[in-house]
């Protein structure tokens, strides 16, 4: 029986190392060895609860169920934020089982693991093989990050001649620029100042809009798409005059908060808002590939996978310093 380190949240706050044991692998289980995992802002959410924090992951296999088909020791896998589903749903039989009314989640299914650990147990079917073009580090961001963001601008019918709009430039907007811009879209990126704007033109924004102070904007052509990437509360009366009929608006950060938005500007345009959840696993492996064949990497800032670096690592993201995705290394 596998038996390894954990980090975990606990109801202060603190990060707390522990052990978890698992039951010998059975079935398509895979045993992987953690060389690296992404830091996301969902992790924030859940440090407060007695669970293994963590769902960006990168690693080694070191071992293998008798029934897995396609992975061997020493190939290299990362795991996003679904572990698993039922199979047979509707949802899970066309290509979308991250809606299965029996899905397996971070934060709600298999609490004595995570990536913020040494090794994780997953099956076989919801591991993906990272490309050669990535190391295990630019990989981890992209397991939850980068499938988010993809996601958005893959499964809605998205154009290449479509003007994205990218509000934050974060561990969700950096990557959400590159991949919009690979794509062929026109990206237009809002942030608060112009501190970033070199960084977001550098990754691939076309135009870039200052928003403090701003009483309206004025951009020219009009958005056909527009990727919530800041938590930060947004002003819709300055957002929706500059969205264009049909539009569609992805609130993509997690938030417990009530999505509030002006009604009649909403319903006068025939905006669509968008719900959507982490990539379905063909889709995330269409973003690795894309990834990899475009050269979209995470900006990375790396941390000890210790008690002490998660928590410089979460101090970081907490108070808006993280450029732009923190990535934890275990300490061998």
């Amino acid at each position: 029986m596998p038996t390894f380190t954990v980090f975990k949240g606990s109801e202060g706050g603190k990060i707390v190392k522990s052990q978890t044991t698992k039951p010998d692998l059975t079935d398509d289980q895979v045993l992987i060895k953690v060389t690296a995992s992404g830091l996301c802002g969902t992790d924030e959410h859940y440090k407060g609860a007695d669970i293994v924090l963590g769902h960006e992951g990168a690693g080694v296999v070191e071992q293998t169920g008798p029934n897995t088909k396609f992975l061997k020791k020493g190939d290299r896998v990362g795991w996003g934020y679904e572990h698993n589903s039922c199979g047979h749903c509707e949802y899970c039989l066309t290509g979308k089982e991250q809606y299965c009314p029996e899905r397996e989640m971070y934060g709600e299914a298999n609490l004595d693991q995570g990536s913020f650990a040494s090794h994780a147990v997953w099956k076989e079917s919801f591991l993906f093989r990272i490309p050669d073009e990535l190391t295990d580090a630019e990989a981890a961001p992209l397991m939850c990050g980068g499938a988010t963001v993809f996601n958005a601008l893959h499964s809605y019918d998205i154009k290449s001649t479509d003007r994205v709009g990218i509000m934050g430039v974060g561990g969700l907007g950096h990557l959400a620029i590159q991949f919009a811009a690979k794509k062929g879209c026109d990206v237009v990126v809002f942030s608060s100042s112009d501190s970033k704007k070199q960084e977001a033109q550098k990754l691939g924004a076309r135009e870039f809009v200052a928003m403090k102070g701003k009483k309206e904007l004025d951009i020219g052509r009009k958005l056909d798409v527009l990727l919530v990437t800041t938590s930060a509360p947004n002003d819709w009366s300055l957002m929706l005059p500059i969205m264009a009929p049909t539009g569609t608006i992805f609130p993509l950060t997690v938030s417990f908060d009530d999505f509030s938005i002006p009604h009649l500007p909403f319903i006068q345009s025939g905006i669509t808002i968008q719900g959507s959840v982490v990539a379905a696993r063909n889709v995330h492996r269409h973003m690795l590939e894309f990834a990899a064949q475009h050269k979209i990497k995470p900006v990375l800032m790396e941390f000890p996978m210790t008690e002490a670096g998660i928590t410089k690592a979460m101090d970081t993201l907490r108070d808006g310093k993280m450029r732009y995705r923190g990535v934890l290394i275990p300490q061998n």
